[in-house]
């Protein structure tokens, strides 16, 4: 076979087989990744809700979304409270008659030199990265049990959850943590259908690099914007950074029947930063 022939170039409707018509939820989908995500989804004939903390740029967000087959609804959510992520759950299911897919997604990023955490600091990362992601998938499995059919858990962990970075210790501690929950729970809960994978994204030109960027400037870490970004994003060997739309075709595809037989995986897409 010839390089390319057979091949196609991009993941499409064609190519991603039971997409259409699963009821899928995107948390932190309003932007950045989940945004990528959440469109990917709805085009591929998906039914998302787009949950995020902001209820009115969740709902703005899927009035944008609501294009091809797919349907689509914006929810608020607070991933830290649990009586949040049940309202959010049991909103989709009203919407669409059940759960199929969760995409934990939601995440916060914060630098600080390793000596300079706080117990503060921890608790806030670590309350949305990891404990907001445990709950996500407690209340997702119930569901999933309730429905007796199994379900999809996909969760957006990091390079940082693969290796350690001083300024960003506890932002890594965070996503190690998503790692581990995810294994966790595919072990536990794959004798019933359930399966659990995440995604390891990169450097990616989204509004939390912003926010990384600028914490790298205060703490005299980086001299101006976007150089601990441009200086992180250089060892990519694909030689650029990532955009949003790079996670879009690998979460269709754990979204899909296409990964039905993969569980407890952690699925690194950064250009080629790290090699696992």
């Amino acid at each position: 076979m010839l390089p390319g022939q057979g091949i196609p170039n991009t993941i499409t409707e064609e190519t991603v087989q039971g997409l259409e018509g699963k009821s899928i939820i995107v948390t932190g989908g309003a932007r950045g990744i989940g945004l990528a995500m959440a469109r990917g989804l709805a085009e591929g004939g998906a039914h998302v809700a787009v949950a995020d903390l902001n209820a009115a740029d969740a709902r703005a967000t899927a009035e944008t979304l609501a294009v091809g087959g797919g349907k689509t609804i914006g929810l608020e959510v607070d991933v830290r409270d649990r009586s949040s992520v049940k309202r959010m759950v049991e909103a989709t299911v009203s919407a669409y008659g059940r759960l199929d897919v969760l995409f934990s997604n939601a995440g916060i990023a914060q630098v600080r030199p390793f000596l300079d955490i706080t117990e503060d600091d921890w608790h806030t990362v670590m309350n949305v990265n990891g404990l907001g992601v445990l709950i996500g998938m407690q209340e997702a499995i119930k569901v999933f049990r309730a429905q007796g059919r199994g379900g999809k858990l996909v969760n957006t962990a990091s390079i940082a959850g693969k290796q350690g970075y001083d300024p960003l210790a506890h932002y890594c501690a965070s996503k190690f943590s998503v790692v581990a929950l995810t294994q966790a729970a595919a072990r536990g809960f794959g004798p019933e259908g359930i399966t659990a994978n995440a995604i390891c994204p990169g450097v990616v030109a989204t509004p939390m690099w912003q926010v990384i960027d600028q914490g790298f400037q205060d703490h005299g870490l980086s001299k101006s914007p976007q150089e601990a970004f441009n200086n992180f994003a250089a060892s990519a060997v694909l030689g650029r950074p990532s955009q949003a739309g790079d996670l879009t075709g690998v979460a269709r595809f754990l979204a899909s029947s296409e990964s039905d037989f993969m569980t407890g995986q952690t699925l690194i897409v950064d250009g080629g930063m790290i090699f696992d």
